[in-house]
């Protein structure tokens, strides 16, 4: 497993820390590439990195956002992750809105799920059977284990060929919209956001649990091919150390 874990003393130095690190990586994909690629997740933690974002004086002009996952909701809902970036980065930071890909959550779950693949597909200029290569995935991870909304008991969590699916997630009775395993692994640099002491033990069981990755989705990173940095709070990382 190709990880590294960076350890702060609170949620926000630590989604500062995964903001500086971001921002290195996309200037040296910038280096190589015409454009750089960023999939981002939603949560509380994931609003500090949004917020310090949207402080930075970075040219986000070549730079293209996608979501690892979004709720079933339409845009302006309080529970939907494009409304979360949008709110505490995109707009005070005047992110480019010809370069923001957002999951249309407000269509038919299956619909949307479509639509967003159709839309990687179509930016990456994939042929059939290919998968996108990301530059930067930013993932967080519950305290069931769960990542991107790949749920234990998720069939999902199986899938090595698609792009993007809708779920339900039965314990929350509700529908997702996410990207699927081939996508996540193959990322060039996984970035791992997890802060609170309610994330310990699923912090344990990723890092020397047996390998259960419909139980443990979260495992799924100990598959990838890229660089899998984990920035971590003291509280979350205390029995680690």
């Amino acid at each position: 497993m190709n990880f590294r874990k960076d350890i702060s003393p609170d949620p926000a130095a630590a989604a500062e820390a995964c903001g500086r690190t971001i921002l290195e990586l996309l200037s040296n994909s910038l280096a190589e590439r015409p454009e750089a690629t960023l999939a981002i997740s939603g949560g509380s933690t994931p609003k500090l990195l949004f917020a310090w974002l949207a402080e930075q004086p970075f040219d986000w002009s070549r730079v293209h956002l996608f979501w690892v996952d979004e709720r079933a909701v339409p845009p302006g809902d309080p529970q939907s992750n494009f409304t979360l970036a949008d709110t505490h980065w995109l707009t005070p930071g005047a992110f480019p809105k010809d370069n923001i890909h957002r999951i249309h959550a407000e269509k038919p779950v299956g619909e949307a799920a479509s639509i967003y693949a159709d839309d990687i597909r179509g930016f990456f200029q994939l042929e059939d059977g290919q998968i996108p290569v990301f530059d930067i995935i930013q993932q967080g991870m519950g305290a069931d284990v769960h990542t991107a909304s790949l749920f234990p008991g998720e069939p999902a969590v199986l899938d090595t060929t698609g792009v993007a699916a809708a779920v339900y997630v039965d314990k929350l009775k509700a529908a997702r919209i996410t990207l699927l395993p081939a996508v996540l692994a193959a990322a060039r640099h996984t970035l791992m956001l997890v802060c609170g002491e309610d994330k310990q033990q699923a912090l344990a069981t990723v890092f020397d649990g047996p390998e259960s990755i419909q139980n443990f989705p979260a495992q799924l990173t100990r598959h990838h091919r890229g660089e899998v940095i984990w920035f971590l709070d003291e509280a979350a990382a205390r029995p680690l150390a």
